[in-house]
């Protein structure tokens, strides 16, 4: 039986995450990030569901994510993948552009797949470094290349402000990102936008491009990746964050990460012991 292997290596020089997921066959569900997700297919073909629309990702293919873009992602012939890729928050993103552009902007890449990408070797070179620990300033020079190659062929806009919207779904993503850890109901929710339950829901839905309640689970996942990174316990970061209990974390968290929180919070202690 072939070993599926899921691993996440930080960087602090970049203050940039690597992902490096091998024989994964187990489907990630429709989520979102807080963070540009760059990464390209290794072995084997996956499908990507974005914006309502599928795509075929196969080996040398890049993708492009941006924050807060729902996407969905699974084997697509039922075999299994490999994917690497890289994690930017948008402040990392924001400085890195500074320094390409001479403004503190933030891009909004316009295509997801760019198929057999010359890109894909400048991103692997970029990703080994990382997961090798390298400590030469290549590294960075490879990293604002990169982007400034990206920047070019595939950004057309800036990432927007956020804005409230006036049929009160941006009212809803503010109480969710203020109340993520407390019980959340329908009804209230509803009483929030002033709309009714099901009328919230595929208004949400189709703003977001993601369920009232699929938006929460990931707002909770972020901030546990953030308690997991100060070095809190498991169990104490499910309690803060909103979790039924440690077992439900433990298996969304690595349904929507790729690895278990234990294997996240291990990859930021190992800096603090050093």
């Amino acid at each position: 039986m072939i070993k599926e292997r899921r691993s996440i290596h930080y960087d602090a020089d970049l203050a940039t995450e690597a992902y490096w997921l091998q024989n994964v066959l187990e489907p990630f569900p429709n989520h979102f990030h807080d963070y540009y997700l760059i990464g390209f297919v290794e072995k084997g073909v996956r499908e990507l569901a974005c914006g309502g629309e599928k795509y075929i990702t196969r080996e040398g293919d890049l993708f492009t994510l941006n924050p807060h873009e729902p996407h969905g992602c699974r084997s697509y012939d039922g075999k299994p993948f490999h994917y690497r890729g890289i994690g930017i928050k948008p402040e990392v993103m924001r400085r890195a552009m500074c320094e390409i552009t001479g403004q503190a902007m933030l891009p909004r890449f316009s295509e997801r797949i760019l198929p057999q990408s010359e890109y894909v070797c400048l991103l692997r070179e970029l990703h080994t470094m990382i997961v090798e620990e390298s400590r030469e300033f290549r590294k960075e020079e490879v990293f604002l290349l990169f982007l400034g190659q990206l920047l070019k062929d595939n950004a057309g806009e800036t990432l927007p402000e956020e804005t409230r919207d006036e049929t009160g779904i941006g009212a809803v993503c503010a109480y969710l990102e203020a109340h993520y850890a407390e019980p959340v109901t329908l009804d209230g929710l509803g009483d929030v936008a002033g709309l009714s339950k099901y009328h919230l829901l595929r208004s949400f839905t189709k703003q977001k491009g993601i369920s009232p309640y699929r938006y929460l689970e990931t707002l909770r996942i972020a901030e546990a990746r953030k308690l997991l990174e100060r070095g809190v316990p498991q169990i104490e970061v499910a309690l803060q964050t909103g979790f039924a209990d440690q077992s439900h974390f433990s298996r969304f968290f690595k349904r929507l990460i790729g690895v278990t929180p234990r294997q996240y919070s291990e990859i930021f202690n190992v800096g603090r012991q050093a």
